[in-house]
């Protein structure tokens, strides 16, 4: 598609993203309580994947890339593609947070960050994983919700390969917290 196309539909890049935002709010897909935090990070996976692998996800490509040089149409992307995606992800922590499958965490915008991030990165940063479903495997979309699902849990606190116990009390202890040391080496 050329800047001239372009240009004749939208009168100028910030006017593209915001056409562009009403479309990726439609590809959200509904809102849906799934019942776990495993089921609702992966509709928001899924729906993020479908969102980046479809037509919208090559527009959204140029205008990442243009965003760097220009802070209007960043702040544009930022508050109209992004933030809805913050607010999601959000309603996910806090849904997860209430049924006892996390402890409640400090920012729960964070989880947007890190899923949004993480497909940007997978579908169009890394060489080659880009790629359609087939007969024979899943698209680069499903293959990177199923890759990075694990890793998300496991960053929000979900414990690894089950469910907190159910107790009545107090919600389940954090996970121990990394603690960074420098190591000096013996002379």
């Amino acid at each position: 598609m050329s800047t001239a196309t372009l240009y004749r539909r939208w009168r100028s890049k910030e006017d593209l993203v915001v056409g562009t935002a009403v479309r990726w709010a439609s590809d959200l897909g509904p809102q849906r309580d799934t019942g776990s935090l495993e089921g609702d990070l992966t509709a928001l996976l899924k729906d993020k994947a479908e969102t980046l692998e479809g037509p919208g996800g090559r527009l959204l490509h140029v205008l990442i890339g243009e965003a760097a040089h220009n802070e209007a149409l960043a702040r544009v992307l930022d508050s109209a593609i992004i933030q809805p995606v913050r607010d999601r992800a959000a309603d996910v922590v806090r849904r997860a947070v209430a049924r006892g499958d996390i402890p409640p965490l400090p920012d729960a915008h964070v989880l947007a960050g890190l899923v949004v991030g993480s497909m940007i990165s997978r579908l169009f940063l890394t060489p080659g994983a880009a790629h359609p479903g087939t007969a024979d495997g899943p698209s680069s979309g499903e293959a990177a919700t199923r890759e990075l699902l694990p890793f998300l849990l496991r960053a929000v606190g979900a414990p690894i390969g089950g469910t907190w116990p159910r107790a009545e009390g107090p919600s389940p202890p954090p996970p121990s917290p990394v603690v960074a040391c420098r190591i000096r080496p013996i002379r």
